[in-house]
């Protein structure tokens, strides 16, 4: 019953979040992606070094196994609209459930906050931990900038999301006196690690003008990316806490309680 509410609960606070973060990321950063698209066509390709067949089982090879397959891409417009909808909700979905799980174990710790309030706290230590804190060490980036190698890079961004994780979950459901510390050491510790960054210039290979375009397009999206993560965050907050607050506290409340779920509905329990 629990796993009912808390599923269809997160799907509904996903399709409004998905909405929003899709009309917001269109007003704020899509105008720059698209732009860095631009200049990105223009960047010359270095040419891969020719393998030498010897590693090949036969000589002769059909066109459909070497040849050079164009990846597949949304078409600007409505098909590109429409992915990004979809990739937005499936991503509001699974924060959604992970905000109701942290709330979920706020109530059965005794937490006496009500529903939209403690959604709004558990939404900020989700913005401190998936974006504010990670993008510290590794900014987003626009088409066309050169990175730091991936690996380094996920290994980094999973370190200081398990740091800031860990530090909000100490700092709230700890009562120790030590805990402020740890949780500042714990905080620290990505950046004393140190984020992996490129030797050199990210926008190598660019005509000046093209350069000076992009740089000024990259401080646009860093604060753009930093606002429709708010956006996110403060959405999924308000609209998660009327939905939990509809559909899923008054029936955990219920369970911690060992009483009959049927009888406790949203209204008995709001008191």
């Amino acid at each position: 019953m629990v796993f009912q509410r808390l599923i269809w609960a997160a799907l509904a606070t996903a399709l409004v979040v998905g909405s929003l973060q899709t009309g917001v990321q269109r007003w704020q950063a899509t105008p720059l992606i698209l732009a860095a698209e631009a200049y990105e066509a223009q960047k010359p390709v270095v040419p891969k070094p020719v393998v030498p067949p010897a590693h090949l089982h036969s000589v002769e090879a059909t066109p459909h196994e070497h040849g050079d397959a164009k990846e597949w891409v949304p078409e600007n417009g409505f098909e590109r609209i429409g992915w990004t909808w979809v990739a937005n909700s499936l991503h509001a979905f699974s924060m959604a459930l992970l905000v109701f799980v942290v709330m979920g174990v706020c109530l059965w710790r005794g937490a006496t906050l009500r529903s939209f309030p403690l959604a709004l706290w558990t939404a900020a230590a989700g913005w401190l931990v998936f974006h504010f804190w990670p993008s510290l060490g590794l900014p987003a980036e626009i088409p066309g900038m050169d990175a730091a190698r991936l690996g380094s890079r996920q290994g980094w961004w999973v370190l200081a999301v398990s740091s800031a994780a860990g530090a909000c979950a100490l700092a709230s459901l700890s009562h120790a006196s030590w805990r402020w510390l740890v949780a500042a050491s714990l905080l620290a510790l990505p950046f004393i690690v140190g984020a992996p960054k490129l030797q050199g210039d990210a926008l190598a290979g660019f005509t000046p003008e093209a350069h000076a375009a992009l740089e000024l397009l990259y401080g646009q999206f860093i604060w753009a990316t930093t606002w429709v993560a708010l956006s996110f965050w403060v959405s999924t907050g308000l609209v998660g806490g009327l939905a939990f607050e509809r559909w899923v506290r008054p029936c955990l409340l219920a369970v911690l309680k060992g009483a009959d779920v049927a009888d406790v509905g949203p209204v008995n329990e709001a008191r």
